[in-house]
């Protein structure tokens, strides 16, 4: 607690402004509790930057944490970048604080002597990877906690790739930002004199490029499909229907009542587009004009929901595996079709994400990578392949989905241009896209997955999470759900554990803090602790064959109960 104490006391002193001198005095006078919380540790400057809950102290985003991580970047970048003139992109959502936090991080870039391209109003994440490649940028930052609780801003850095920072220079402006250890050191410049304001013009470039993945314009047209789009309160409520005008769509019913950005999401209980509950009103409208699709987006524009209507007019909300297996089989059927596989195409998706890609992607002879959780690994496969072989596509569990090379971010905005499209193709065919779905799985095998997240608050969540891992990694189990475990994959001690043949192999990937059970019949489980959340992590992938869509009804409840039973064995471990 001494500690503690001495922490907030120097957060009294005349280098914090009034209202922070304010807070840390009234949480060393009424709430200790709070007080704990606030100063307990510094808000750590992770792999990919910053996420927190706003408010006073160091363990929270303010101006002075977000100062700190800036300062430290701007080191690293005129450090690795000398005699150059740098240059930086900044955007933001529609979080509170956020336009304030983007200023913040202008202002300290500007004081630095770096030049910044500072979006005027609020943007969705992609378009950032985007500007920061059109403009040559060398880094950039993004103001975002994606679909977090709204108590919650973060702070991405991305690098002049246009993805975001991974090994060597997230780890060196790690050493950098922790090298900042008194407030006097951070730079600012209230008048933001290398601060130049972008808008209209990048918007306008980025759609037209959008619109260019597009592979059947003509199906567009004919299939005159009736979509109802809600932004959630989020980034994509001007960007997204341009994008979809700009494609052909005409049709598009906007949620009204979410279109206003607002940090305080007053329509939802939590702005995450996976979740039915955040699309309700965009389902209601839907069936109130017999909408083909809904498509939701989240706070920054990088994650997509989509709900499609069945044959009986019944709304079917896809998860991100879903979304993802209707994508790639969508984009490597008309790449097939229109004779532009070549035999040096590629997919990418995380080791978390459906198989049933992997799959798609062998029946077409397309090469599929397996990276890391994290969509920062995708653009890295881009990057190092970039003008040897073509990305057509790459996806995740997480509702992130991105096609094409000139942006390097899990794209929205994109993808829901596509999966509009493919539901296009696919009315033209007098088919709707879950019928699309049920094809896939005859075709390629019926794999269903399952995700539980156990979310553990504060320094004692933490600690128990880490003691989960430690016991899965240190005890593992010799079955679960009766079929025995023949391959454990620890990536954080990068080896590969046979338990049949006792041989141990390497894994050619980064270190992380996962564990992957390969179980006897093929099932596959994942436990993870989130690198961005105070959450452990539970993925349960199952498949079987069906050779029909008779048997599709069966075969979900079988397979479903198998996951229920696995992750409640997991849990109570």
């Amino acid at each position: 607690m001494s500690n503690i104490q001495e922490k907030a006391k120097y957060w009294l002193t005349d280098i914090f402004d009034a209202e922070t001198r304010a807070d840390v005095k009234n949480m060393i006078d009424n709430d200790q509790e709070l007080l704990t919380e606030s100063f307990y540790k510094d808000l750590e400057f992770g792999t990919g930057g910053l996420r927190g809950i706003m408010g006073t102290g160091t363990n929270r985003m303010n101006k002075y944490t977000v100062g700190i991580a800036t300062q430290g970047l701007s080191n690293y970048l005129l450090e690795n970048f000398k005699g150059e003139k740098i240059k930086c992109a900044i955007a933001y959502d529609c979080r509170n604080n956020s336009e304030y936090f983007a200023k913040i991080t202008a202002s300290v870039f500007s004081a630095n002597g770096i030049e910044v391209y500072l979006f005027d109003s609020l943007r969705p994440t992609p378009e950032l990877s985007f500007t920061i490649r059109h403009l040559n940028c060398h880094s950039g930052v993004v103001i975002t906690a994606s679909h977090n609780p709204k108590e919650y801003n973060g702070y991405k850095v991305y690098w002049q790739d246009g993805g975001q920072i991974i090994s060597p220079h997230d780890k060196n402006i790690i050493d950098r930002v922790r090298s900042i250890t008194d407030v006097a050191d951070v730079k600012f410049d209230d008048d933001l004199k290398n601060v130049k304001y972008v808008g209209k013009d990048i918007d306008d470039i980025y759609t037209d490029k959008l619109t260019k993945v597009c592979l059947n314009p003509e199906s567009i047209k004919a299939a005159n499909l009736k979509i109802v789009f809600t932004p959630i309160h989020g980034s994509t409520v001007e960007i997204l229907p341009m994008a979809l005008r700009k494609a052909g769509f005409e049709d598009i019913n906007i949620v009204e009542e979410q279109a206003v950005p607002d940090g305080n999401f007053p329509t939802v209980q939590s702005p995450n587009q996976e979740e039915s509950a955040a699309l309700a009103m965009a389902i209601e409208k839907a069936k109130s004009i017999g909408a083909d699709i809904v498509m939701g987006t989240d706070p920054d524009g990088d994650r997509l929901g989509i709900v499609v209507r069945k044959k009986d007019d019944e709304y079917l909300l896809l998860n991100g595996n879903q979304t993802a297996s209707i994508l790639i089989y969508y984009l490597l059927e008309q790449w097939n079709k229109k004779g532009k596989l070549k035999g040096k195409e590629y997919i990418v998706k995380t080791i978390v994400t459906t198989e049933l890609l992997t799959e798609i992607a062998d029946y077409y002879n397309v090469k599929s990578y397996d990276v890391l959780t994290g969509f920062k690994y995708i653009a890295d496969i881009i990057e190092k392949n970039y003008g040897k072989t073509t990305f057509i596509g790459g996806g995740e569990e997480s509702y992130g989905f991105l096609a094409g090379e000139f942006v390097r971010d899990k794209d929205a905005v994109m993808s829901c241009l596509l999966i509009a499209e493919a539901a296009s193709w696919a009315k033209l065919q007098n088919k709707t896209l879950d019928e699309i779905l049920i094809d896939i799985y005859v075709k390629f095998g019926y794999y269903i997955e399952g995700l539980k997240s156990l979310t553990k608050k504060g320094k004692s969540g933490l600690e128990e999470i880490k003691s989960m891992m430690d016991k899965f990694r240190n005890q593992t189990p010799e079955s679960i759900n009766g079929q025995r475990v023949i391959m454990v994959h620890d990536f954080e001690k990068g080896k590969t554990f046979d338990k049949i043949s006792d041989l141990r192999y390497d894994i050619m990937l980064q270190k992380s803090n996962v564990l992957q059970f390969d179980l006897i019949d093929g099932s596959k489980i994942t436990v993870r602790h989130s690198g961005t959340e105070p959450k452990i992590k539970f993925y349960v992938s199952v498949h079987d064959k069906i050779d029909s869509i008779d048997e599709y009804k069966n075969k979900t409840i079988e397979l479903q109960n198998n996951i229920d039973s696995i992750i409640e064995e997991l849990i109570s471990m």
